[in-house]
């Protein structure tokens, strides 16, 4: 049985398919329309896969959504094309754009658009609608876990924004939830945009900057969301007004009182924008221990599968694991919604069908795949020359490279799922050097200097490293450097001492393995500094995407394969 999962209005657009359990397929549009946050429909995407023609579309047996347009609709208490809140402009950046979209949350829409876009003899497979966090919870079914607890936390979805679950084997039960807009995700959202980032695009900017700021307001900022008695939470609408229509506004005058003005773009960072930084990710993190207390607690089990926009906060991720008593915590690679398709497709494979489960996510790279031939030709077009080497010739040389500063793109096998860079579209460089974060920002990636890189350390020595006992292949968690280590990779550590690490097996990605293995043997240190490879756009998916990021930017060097291309004899 092949499903096809399918965002197509909102941000994250993009397609999963399932094949008798196993994942085949999952891609981002923006990674091939190259518009970072696209609300596209995923055109791109659907024919890269299923054609141009759309006759790959014989092949699928149904077609799953992770939006439940029923209970959207029971949650807005209003008409469907009536005006939307404000605050829906999750869906895009203003609330004159959610208008816009509001007539896409229809089935009849999606079809069609994929009518339009793809005709096609043959009537398209049935549609199914999935609840959005029954969606993300059914990462559950590509855990490694026979029962654990679930949790789902983000902006909104369907009916909900934060909810509670418990799986076991092919089942998934739905214990609570909070209402629609008591949604410390969105809290989250608006004080993202309040210190002047991007809502739903730069909050782990400001999870990053919350480790410059001190306690100053998180007596304050406690009042504005409150912790109840049996593990839930209320968000305080003296404060927000993101649950009313009209004009987007979602804070109130209580809130700029008590915290001051907002911080326009591009202005200087202050003290007290730290400090509310600081503020909103310790009270994120005190929320998110108090439902996973109670959660594990009634759930009779110490694993826990967190997913939804909020279990990218890696700080607070690890945070479970030191202050509750969760043993182990699986994060799947694509929490946020760009997960949320395939989730769709699992829930529907195993909830609704019944099918046993038999397959584990262990890598995140299910994306698009380039052959040599598609590099050289990338390469030719280009009007470069490259250097073809063995495996074993190649890690060397790239360790070596590496080891004397090189800060070099690294393109292998199939592109990842989600927001992070994992060994197949990464930058890498030596960690041992503190000024090699300065070096990377100045020459490639032109963002903010508060941010940190993550380490990606061979899978048998992270404990050794880090103060950790459970692997994290997908980015997910930033546990404590050890206290002796930290001076080995001064690159990888943020300034509160802490490293969002991947953990790299050879069964999941022998390339990379092999190449930490090559710096390890070269430098004695089994960690390389990773980053996604990208300049202020979209990760790259293909060669000619990471050529030319390579020509506009100043790194040292691309490896495409076992094709590597340098600036010259003198760059290296």
């Amino acid at each position: 049985m092949r499903i096809l999962g399918l965002v197509g209005a909102t941000h994250d657009s993009g397609i999963a398919i399932l094949n008798d359990g196993e994942i085949e397929v999952v891609i981002e549009e923006e990674r091939l329309n190259r518009e970072k946050g696209t609300l596209s429909f995923p055109s791109h995407a659907i024919s890269a896969v299923l054609g141009k023609d759309g006759a790959g579309f014989a092949n699928i047996d149904a077609i799953v959504t992770p939006w439940d347009q029923t209970r959207l609709r029971r949650s807005f208490s209003k008409a469907v094309f009536g005006k939307l809140p404000g605050s829906l402009s999750l869906l895009a950046e203003s609330s004159h754009k959610a208008q816009r979209n509001e007539i896409a949350i229809l089935n009849f829409y999606l079809n069609r658009r994929l009518e339009r876009r793809f005709p096609t003899k043959n009537p398209k497979p049935p549609i199914v609608n999935v609840g959005h966090h029954e969606s993300h919870a059914a990462s559950f079914f590509v855990s490694p876990f026979e029962e654990a607890a679930v949790l789902v936390m983000d902006g909104y979805g369907d009916d909900a924004a934060t909810t509670a679950f418990s799986g076991r084997g092919n089942r998934i039960e739905r214990h609570w939830s909070s209402s629609f807009f008591n949604s410390i995700g969105m809290v989250y959202t608006f004080v993202t945009e309040f210190l002047g980032f991007k809502p739903v695009s730069d909050e782990g900017k400001v999870m990053a900057l919350a480790a410059l700021g001190d306690d100053s307001y998180v007596a304050r900022f406690r009042d504005c969301v409150k912790l109840l008695p049996d593990g839930r939470y209320a968000v305080n609408m003296d404060y927000f007004s993101f649950d009313t229509f009209g004009e987007w506004k979602p804070l109130k005058r209580k809130f700029t009182d008590v915290f001051g003005a907002p911080r326009k773009p591009g202005m200087p960072l202050e003290d007290r924008h730290k400090a509310v930084a600081f503020a909103l990710q310790h009270v994120t993190e005190e929320t998110v221990m108090h439902i996973v207390r109670e959660l594990t607690r009634n759930a009779k089990t110490n694993n826990l599968v967190f997913s939804g926009g909020v279990a990218l906060n890696c700080v607070a991720n690890a945070k479970i694991l030191e202050q509750t008593d969760v043993t182990e915590i699986w994060v799947p690679p694509g929490a946020s919604d760009t997960g949320a398709p395939l989730g769709a497709c699992l829930w529907h494979y195993h909830q609704k069908l019944g099918h046993q489960r038999k397959f584990e996510l262990t890598r995140a790279s299910y994306g698009l795949e380039y052959s040599d031939d598609d590099i050289d030709l990338a390469i030719e077009d280009a009007g470069l020359s490259a250097e073809i080497l063995d495996e074993p010739a190649l890690y060397h040389r790239v360790a070596k490279d590496l080891a004397r500063g090189a800060v070099l793109g690294w393109f292998q096998g199939r592109f990842e799922m989600g927001p992070r860079a994992l060994g197949h579209r990464s930058i890498i460089a030596d960690p041992r050097s503190a000024a090699m974060r300065d070096i990377i920002n100045s020459k490639i990636k032109k963002r903010e200097s508060f941010r940190p890189f993550a380490p990606a350390i061979l899978h048998e020595r992270a404990s050794e490293f880090f103060e950790i006992d459970q692997p994290d292949p997908f980015m997910t968690l930033a546990p404590r450097i050890r206290s002796d280590k930290a001076h080995l990779i001064p690159a990888a550590m943020h300034v509160d001492g802490t490293g969002r690490i991947q953990t790299v097996r050879r069964e999941d990605n022998r390339r990379f393995y092999d190449l930490i293995t090559a710096f390890a043997e070269e430098t004695g240190v089994p960690v390389l500094l990773n980053t996604s490879f990208n300049s202020q756009e979209p990760i790259v998916a293909s060669p000619a995407h990471a050529i030319s990021c390579f020509l506009r930017t100043n790194m040292d060097g691309v490896v495409l394969g076992t094709r590597y291309i340098t600036r010259g004899s003198d760059a290296l």
